[in-house]
């Protein structure tokens, strides 16, 4: 068995089962992926993937898992690589991240810009996505971090740090009725038309529980990835904003009022995910305390050796962790 075997495995899988474009990713002929592949199944005797004719189609069961312990071992090989790097050159590296659009608009500018200045020859590169998104970018090895708030399914092998909580808030126009009566419960936001994210960002998996705790059945006539997106709606008079708070700018916002909504929505916490046995780089322990102060090498060493997600929370449990 051979490193590239798992490699043409893995790229294929990635590329949706298309031989050719697991090929282009790996800089090799389609051929070429298709014969590892197949020396792969003949030396295991299980058949990976299912076939039509000269087409993949799906990944047998067996080859789910033979699957997970390929891209278990990949890691493995990426974190000695950069155990290798870390020796020969701390300072120097890449810094992979996932988030959503609030997250890389609003919350991790300074963050970036800090960490910049501290390691100046370290490449940095920002995936932007839904949770389900992030979730398999981190899990496949795609980035180091995974930054989001919605649930992201837990497994044994993903650690989530708790990083800050934040909470959302109404934009309305100067003239709008609620920017004179600010609302003092859900019903009276119910009241109004509303624009907010879609479902899958930013907290509108609690906005939603919240609503239904309530017995309301809130009219949201407009849904975008984007707070500057919904941000534009709202000037158009289509409806009252739910957004981040940090997603307020108050000079740019400026023709917005923002009322603060933090008595009507549940608090959100944003987390930080990795793989359980990716290799911590210097670099990326210092990333993870300018985060979030709390987020020491100490803790999150901690946090790696817990034995499941409970065990991490529990390393945080005296925490307060830092208002947005």
């Amino acid at each position: 068995m051979k490193l590239q075997q798992l490699r043409c495995l893995k790229a294929v899988v990635e590329s949706g089962l298309n031989v050719t474009e697991a090929a282009e990713r790996l800089f090799t002929s389609q051929p070429g992926v298709s014969r590892q592949i197949r020396m792969l199944e003949d030396e295991l005797g299980v058949l990976i993937f299912q076939r039509s004719g000269k087409h993949l189609t799906h990944v047998t069961p067996e080859g789910r898992q033979i699957l997970a312990r390929a891209e278990r071992i990949l890691a493995e090989v990426d974190g000695i690589r950069s155990l290798a790097a870390d020796f020969s050159d701390e300072r120097r590296g890449l810094l992979r991240l996932a988030t959503t659009h609030t997250q890389a608009r609003y919350f991790l500018p300074p963050r970036i810009d800090a960490f910049r200045h501290d390691y100046p020859e370290v490449r940095l590169q920002i995936e932007q996505g839904g949770p389900a998104d992030i979730a398999r970018m981190a899990a496949s090895g795609e980035v180091d971090f995974g930054i989001a708030t919605e649930g992201v399914a837990q497994n044994r092998e993903r650690v989530m740090l708790p990083a800050y909580r934040w909470h959302h808030c109404l934009v309305v126009p100067r003239d709008h009725p609620l920017a004179r009566t600010p609302p003092a419960d859900l019903a009276a936001v119910a009241a109004h038309p509303l624009v907010t994210y879609v479902h899958g960002f930013t907290g509108r998996g609690q906005l939603e529980r919240d609503f239904r705790a309530a017995d309301l059945e809130p009219d949201v006539v407009l849904s975008a990835a984007d707070s500057d997106v919904i941000k534009a709606y709202v000037r158009l008079g289509l409806g009252v904003g739910l957004i981040a708070r940090m997603a307020y700018e108050p000079d740019e916002d400026a023709d917005l009022v923002s009322i603060d909504a933090r008595h009507l929505f549940t608090e959100q916490v944003t987390r930080v995910g990795f793989n359980r046995g990716m290799f911590m780089r210097g670099y990326m322990y210092d990333f993870l305390a300018l985060l979030a102060p709390h987020l020491t090498l100490e803790r999150v060493d901690r946090a790696l050796h817990a034995a499941d997600q409970k065990g991490v929370d529990a390393v945080f449990a005296d925490v307060a962790l830092p208002r947005y």
